[in-house]
């Protein structure tokens, strides 16, 4: 098979036990490669026998993810069972064996192996980083597959519509500039979630820029359809905000700090004082808790309204999940706490199925 060179980008994914969502992604993201190649070359289009620069980085995967990415052309890595598992860790290794086999690639397009691209996303990628050469990450809109599934895919969906322009970080889902990225040397491979926000820090210390563009990225299948899923990706939330915060709190723009109080706050204190208090009170503090939940809800609702176009159901939804949400972030805050203090780290905290084969 002949290695495809000539384009300007990359792609990393990862995985594990996704089955047929592995499938999909790793199809599209040929498909799209293919296309690309063909509109610079009718003879590259042409062929069949291809090896495109695509790096499947698999997680101790059970099914059948690592033959089918391999029956593809696709190479794979398989990350070392002995060393804990994290996405930074297997994006860094990915990203390390695509630069390796292809030296000449100035972009790297990272995407979980449950999304797969959406028709136009990379020429709009690369167009982007041509007019501003100061951005050295570009993400997109990344769309849930299935968001009437559950209130938890809607919640993921409502998530991602985020407003376009400069921001401070990106998601997992992202196509980056090569040499700032190897400048910052990557992602932090300790973290187990909110490894790209923190990337995005030291991008931007470097002078980078984030930028988000109003154009469609990827379909992402969170497959999330029962509350205990919600929970348990809602407690590794909490467990990032906190450690975030503590790797960059200090410095100058509070990285989460805002973000780890409002979860003390509202998952934790105001719970602990409305109980201590509910017995001199004959249970009024209990009340005025209720209706502090109640007033926050209200003010989300109308931002979602009117800040983020939302219909009443969605603002509803997101509104009531935004002040539920603390709970668990709470419990993940005391988490990291708690190992950072006993000197351990905390391995990764799963919340998906394996998809069907």
């Amino acid at each position: 098979m002949a290695m495809l060179t000539n384009l300007r980008f990359g792609i990393v994914a990862i995985g594990r036990n996704e089955g047929d969502r592995l499938k999909c992604c790793l199809q599209s993201a040929q498909s799209q490669m293919r296309k690309i190649a063909g509109s610079l070359s009718n003879d590259l289009g042409k062929i069949s026998n291809v090896t495109y620069p695509i790096i499947y980085v698999d997680s101790g995967s059970t099914d059948d993810s690592v033959s089918f990415a391999q029956s593809m052309g696709v190479h794979v890595v398989d990350l070392d069972l002995s060393i804990p598992f994290t996405a930074a860790r297997a994006r860094n290794e990915g990203a390390d064996e695509l630069f390796k086999q292809y030296p000449d690639l100035e972009f790297v397009q990272f995407i979980d192996g449950d999304c797969e691209f959406i028709d136009g996303w990379f020429e709009n990628a690369i167009a982007t980083f041509e007019a501003n050469p100061e951005v050295v990450v570009v993400c997109g809109r990344l769309h849930e597959r299935f968001p009437d599934r559950s209130r938890y895919n809607a919640l993921c969906d409502l998530e991602w519509n985020t407003a376009v322009g400069e921001t401070k970080e990106c998601g997992g889902i992202a196509m980056m500039r090569r040499s700032a990225f190897q400048a910052v040397n990557g992602f932090n491979p300790q973290l187990i979630a909110g490894e790209e926000p923190e990337l995005c820090v030291r991008l931007r210390r470097q002078g980078g820029k984030i930028l988000r563009i109003a154009a469609d990225m990827a379909w992402h299948d969170a497959n999330m359809t029962r509350f205990s899923q919600w929970w348990r990706r809602s407690l590794r939330s909490g467990y990032a905000y906190a450690e975030g915060a503590w790797l960059h709190g200090r410095s100058p723009e509070r990285h989460w700090v805002k973000e780890t109080r409002s979860i003390w706050l509202w998952g934790l204190i105001f719970p602990v004082l409305a109980l201590s208090f509910a017995p001199f009170t004959f249970g009024c503090s209990l009340v005025g808790l209720i209706a502090l939940y109640g007033l926050q809800g209200y003010r989300i609702y109308q931002y979602c309204r009117r800040q983020r176009s939302m219909t009443p159901s969605q603002a509803q939804l997101y509104a009531f999940f935004c002040i539920l949400v603390k709970f668990p972030q709470a419990l993940g805050q005391m988490q990291f706490q708690q190992l950072r203090r006993q000197g351990k780290q905390r391995t990764i905290i799963e919340y998906k199925q394996p998809s069907q084969t």
